[in-house]
């Protein structure tokens, strides 16, 4: 019954199908038993949650976070609010009986229906007619069955007297008795019913937007995963491709390092992979959290009453804000770039065969795939680039107009930038970034524009045969001379950056180079440091003999 829970969540489609009925526990799939509430803010029935602590903890089924449970039930509390909408359903599905002919009538027709405070019994319209207008009833008090369900928690309990204040500082209403027991420090918090709904309402609209930006947010989220689990595989897919062709001109010499290579892609895939469908499952299972709390205030602000309202709406508020302020893990963690740096390593291995001088290289950290992987760039020929350069592309000499053909698509490097701009640093790079993104999304909105009406132009030649006026043309050549001068500038600004970042790129290698060189010292600091304590240890292992045996020598020649 409870198996489907615990399956892992494929896709954000099917999530959406999923049972997300705010008053149906997920794990029997039934109206709510005694709801409970976990501190990840998911609902259980206690029955489906009993058994289940551990040590004072109880793990969520759904989402796997630790809750804490005190006392002997080993169940968390009970979740008021949950119970009042759960209730309040089951109230609108029972019959009600006319107390005087024993007439039934649905809940959905409770307007047909009375109820008589007098007697405390519910009446059907014709026996109200027939019984209650004699005068021995005519000092009863009869209201409508729907009003008084409404009106059933008015009155304090306490003074049975109606509510007509409320405290802000204790979040609870008050009557006449209870306001005048109050101290008068305590009297300053005090509001009237109709002032404090007002503010209920107002707050818990802001608290609803809260939830409903982190609703947006963990939908683009996921989105963006779901892109980048996308783009892990297409990235591995070109880097094994790569790592193919390069293989099969010398495949007697690569094999082994091939397999290694391999294996190394494949490892970085699996991981990343695991990591962002972690990240994706974490927040799948927020998603319905969000959805669940969303229908539950809709349900709420509908079925409650203002009293009602204020004796839970500040729970759902607080409820709603801890929400919020949990953390959520809407970033990624790691970029979806597979890089095993197949060129360095397949240079490395023809060194030998094609007599190159060997070249101390920088070891990558989260990209490398083992030992004696290279992280500098090899160029065709043997020959390794100085500066940290991605594959295939054109030297700082290329004109706009000779530029071979774009290297990565636009929706690769969309996400590329996306990832780099999510992780927060704030480098030249990141804020260079930044500053293209705005300009190329105002030129390709121009540039659509200028689409939009040759079109439009094409289709009144072609199609409806109208003629058109010479001056639309020449304004749409001169928009279009004037996008390619804006386009020309702004290629030339970003030309005029390389140089910059070459020399950041430059240090980057640099400060690199020197780190790794200082590491390799460490290491062989410490081998010298073995060696010499292994001399020393096989030194002394020798002379032991020798020193005991004077020893004894002496024992003899010299008395005690």
């Amino acid at each position: 019954m409870a198996g489907g829970i615990f399956s892992p969540l494929g896709s954000c489609s099917e999530l959406e199908k999923a049972n997300c009925h705010p008053l149906v526990c997920l794990l029997c799939h039934e109206p709510y038993q005694h709801p409970c509430l976990l501190d990840c803010y998911h609902n259980f029935c206690a029955s489906c949650l009993r058994g289940r602590a551990s040590d004072g903890r109880l793990r969520c089924p759904l989402c796997g976070h630790p809750s804490v449970v005190r006392g002997g039930t080993g169940l968390p509390p009970v979740d008021r609010l949950l119970q009042f909408l759960v209730d309040g359903s089951a109230d609108s599905e029972e019959d009600v009986q006319c107390a005087n002919c024993d007439r039934r009538c649905a809940k959905a027709e409770l307007d047909t229906m009375y109820f008589c405070n007098t007697c405390g019994q519910p009446l059907c319209t014709p026996c109200r007619e027939e019984t209650h207008h004699a005068r021995m009833f005519a000092r009863h008090e009869i209201v409508s069955l729907s009003k008084r369900t409404k009106d059933i928690h008015k009155k304090c309990p306490l003074h049975e007297e109606p509510y007509i204040m409320f405290s802000t500082e204790k979040k609870s209403m008050l009557c006449i008795n209870c306001f005048r027991d109050m101290q008068g420090e305590s009297r300053a918090h005090c509001i009237d019913i109709e002032t404090a709904y007002m503010q209920g309402c107002q707050r818990l609209d802001q608290a609803v937007m809260a939830v409903k930006e982190l609703q947006t947010s963990t939908r683009e989220a996921i989105v963006l995963l779901k892109a980048m689990i996308e783009e892990v595989h297409n990235s591995a897919s070109e880097e094994e491709a790569a790592i193919n062709s390069l293989f099969s001109r010398m495949q007697e010499q690569l094999s082994e390092r091939k397999k290694t290579l391999l294996k190394a892609v494949q490892s970085q895939h699996e991981e990343k992979q695991k990591a962002f469908k972690e990240q994706l499952a974490h927040l799948a299972s927020l998603l319905p959290t969000l959805q669940v709390h969303l229908v539950t205030c809709s349900a709420f602000l509908s079925s409650a009453n203002k009293a009602e309202f204020l004796d839970l709406g500040y729970q759902l508020m607080e409820r709603l804000q801890r929400i919020v302020k949990l953390p959520h893990r809407l970033r990624p963690a790691q970029t979806s770039k597979i890089n095993s740096e197949y060129r360095a390593e397949f240079a490395r291995c023809l060194e030998p065969l094609l007599m190159l001088s060997p070249r101390r290289s920088v070891v990558g950290g989260a990209s490398g795939i083992g030992p004696g992987i290279a992280g500098t760039n090899m160029l065709p020929g043997g020959q390794c680039s100085k500066t940290l350069m991605v594959p295939g592309c054109p030297p700082s000499s290329d004109k706009m107009s000779t530029s071979p053909m774009v290297r990565k698509p636009t929706m690769h490097r969309y996400i590329s930038t996306k990832v780099l701009l999510a992780e927060g640093r704030e480098t030249p790079f990141a804020e260079h970034c930044r500053n293209y993104e705005n300009t190329y999304r105002m030129l390709q909105m121009e540039i659509q524009g200028l689409k939009d009406q040759v079109q439009e132009l094409h289709r009144d030649l072609t199609k409806h045969h109208s003629l058109i006026k010479s001056e639309i043309m020449s304004e749409i050549l001169q928009k279009s001379l004037q996008m390619d001068v804006q386009i020309a500038a702004h290629y030339s600004a970003v030309e005029m950056m390389r140089s910059v970042f070459e020399e950041v790129w430059e240090e980057t290698y640099q400060r690199v180079a020197n780190e790794q060189e200082i590491y390799e010292a460490q290491l062989h600091d410490l081998l010298q440091l073995r060696q010499e304590n292994s001399c020393l240890s096989t030194i002394t292992k020798q002379i032991v003999p020798y020193v005991r045996s004077i020893a004894k020598v002496k024992e003899r020649l010299e008395p005690r």
